[in-house]
């Protein structure tokens, strides 16, 4: 097989007219991840594209739209930054991401156990991106170290964990790409619920991070086995060992947040990923200890106010040499016509594209501007939906305290009622719900008995019916911050549904020029090839070719 057989057909080419592919990253079962360049603005960034095989499946092309919809919308620090997604002519679907430098979790966890600073630290950054995941409405459901992200920080310092893949992470309302009997997530990470209930919800990330945790502090996962059922079996029945069995150093409060996360119930586990916050906050190293989200964001570098670097400029360069060229083979200003038509042409030609790329360096700006607007109301909406989940989950945390605190109270109120009840039938079959014949003490004793019983049923059912209030209370509570959150949430949708449809406007101008620049750009290399051609045999411009060569 030739290398050019072998050669990978998406290098050199430019999507949507602006991202030119530039080197491979690395290759999943789903999609390719390659280095690019944003052209008009000169920007690496990262460009992941659809495999081939999938391109016939509508319910994965979905899923991949919506890893891109929603990675952008929730815009966080410890989420991976979507700047751009669309499809090209032939059906690929593509998405245009931050390009990280750093390692995968699990790599850092291949090296051996982590130290309990590193775990808290990390452990905090992504529990911080899961909350506004989940806070948004969106479950990740594929939690694992692969696609947990950390990024290189300044020399000296632990650097950030970013969440990536929400490939088949999807909104917790959102049932359409989801078939019947379908199994989705790696089974070392999957809560017992994902396994018997497809909809299992926010409480099954959460168990996945608690695995991530135990992982990263005793350097092996907490259950092992040799088959993928093995593990279905070891999540659903087995207890995990605890951390500091393998871990001695593991801090005894990390231990318990794990074993908490890995409970088998979800209503076992913490009500939420904010409640997973305020632990590990104040385990974690106090320098890297996040504070509030901002309400607003740092402008982005602005688009150059000129044109990069580009084949542009390199033609400009040719350009000057093929007058050179004409110059020294015909002195006398006596070219041919035909070969003054063309070098006029290729001036042209050079001219319109100066004016396209210039028109979609215009059109990117535009671009730019929208996306710094949106990140600035996605800011303000996250910094708002921060302070509104972070009450909701203190909300939820003293509901479930409540719960836990009135339910001796209403054991107490059925165990009174079922002892007067009791009372009662043995009161009626000693016949004491007859008028007496005479005295009889057992019925003098079953009457005092359920006078008593009854006593204590009433006493009962009054604190049972104050404790009932005050449970209400704190669940109405929950219920009012929920609603809130919800409307938030709707806000957010419509901010993205407007912007979409304002920048679709931008994206098809941007679209249309980049593809007429690559159609003149073909034309260009045509038409000074034909040029070339025709001065070639003349041996006194072998200097000035071998200097074009030079202009690549």
């Amino acid at each position: 097989m030739t290398l050019e057989q072998t050669a990978d057909p998406w290098l050199g080419q430019t999507l949507a007219g602006r991202y030119l592919i530039e080197d491979l990253i690395g290759e999943g079962g789903m999609a390719t991840v390659y280095r690019a360049r944003h052209t008009l603005v000169d920007r690496p960034v990262a460009v992941k594209i659809m495999a081939p095989h999938l391109r016939g499946s509508e319910q994965l092309a979905e899923r991949f739209r919506r890893e891109a919809k929603n990675a952008a919308a929730l815009a966080h620090p410890n989420i991976i930054e979507v700047h751009d997604h669309g499809e090209t002519p032939d059906g690929a679907l593509y998405m245009v991401m931050e390009l990280l430098r750093g390692r995968p979790l699990s790599d850092v966890i291949a090296a051996g156990p982590m130290n309990p600073a590193d775990v808290c630290a990390y452990g905090l950054q992504m529990a911080t991106g899961l909350a506004r995941a989940h806070d948004f409405d969106v479950l990740h459901r594929d939690l694992k170290p692969d696609n947990i992200f950390i990024v290189d920080g300044p020399p000296g310092t632990r650097g950030s964990a970013k969440l990536l893949d929400f490939g088949i992470g999807r909104s917790l309302g959102d049932t359409r790409l989801t078939n019947a009997g379908e199994i989705f997530g790696t089974p070392q990470y999957m809560a017992p619920e994902r396994l018997t209930n497809i909809d299992a919800g926010a409480s099954a990330d959460l168990y996945a991070l608690g695995c991530i945790l135990f992982e990263m502090i005793t350097g092996r996962p907490p259950f092992e086995s040799k088959e993928i059922t093995g593990y279905f079996i070891k999540h659903m029945q087995d207890a995990p060992p605890r951390p500091s069995s393998l871990a001695p150093a593991c801090p005894r409060r990390l231990e318990e947040l794990i074993l908490g996360l890995l409970e088998k119930k979800p209503e076992q586990r913490p009500v939420d990923a904010h409640e997973v916050i305020r632990t590990l906050r104040e385990l974690a190293p106090k320098d890297d200890v996040p504070g509030p989200a901002p309400g607003h964001v740092q402008a982005r570098a602005q688009a150059a106010p000129t044109l990069p670097p580009t084949t542009l400029e390199r033609w400009a360069r040719r350009t000057a040499i093929f007058d050179q060229m004409l110059t020294r083979a015909f002195p006398g200003g006596d070219a041919p016509p035909a070969l003054r038509a063309q070098l006029e042409e290729i001036r042209g030609m050079l001219g319109t594209i100066q004016t396209l790329r210039s028109r979609g360096l215009a059109e990117q700006r535009k671009l730019e501007a929208l996306d710094h607007e949106a990140r600035e109301t996605r800011a303000r909406l996250g910094h708002a939906m921060h302070v509104l989940a972070e009450d909701l989950s203190t909300a939820r945390t003293a509901a479930r305290s409540a719960e836990a605190e009135v339910a001796p109270y209403f054991s107490a109120e059925s165990k009174a009622e079922a002892d007067a009840k009791d009372a009662y039938e043995r009161l009626a079959q000693a016949g004491g719900l007859r008028p007496p014949k005479e005295p009889s003490s057992e019925i003098r004793g079953l009457l005092r008995e359920l006078a008593d019983d009854l006593d204590r049923w009433q006493l009962a059912q009054g604190a049972s019916e104050k404790a009932r209030t005050w449970l209400e209370s704190k669940r109405q509570e929950v219920s009012d911050l929920d609603f809130q959150v919800k409307s938030m949430r709707e806000v957010l949708e419509n901010t993205e549904t407007t912007l979409a449809a304002t920048k679709a406007v931008s994206e098809a101008a941007l679209m249309e020029s980049g593809r007429a620049v690559e159609d003149f750009e073909q034309r260009l290399l045509t038409r000074a090839s034909t040029y070339c051609e025709a001065l070639r045999p003349r041996a006194e411009l072998g200097d000035l070719f071998q200097l074009l060569e030079t202009q690549n």
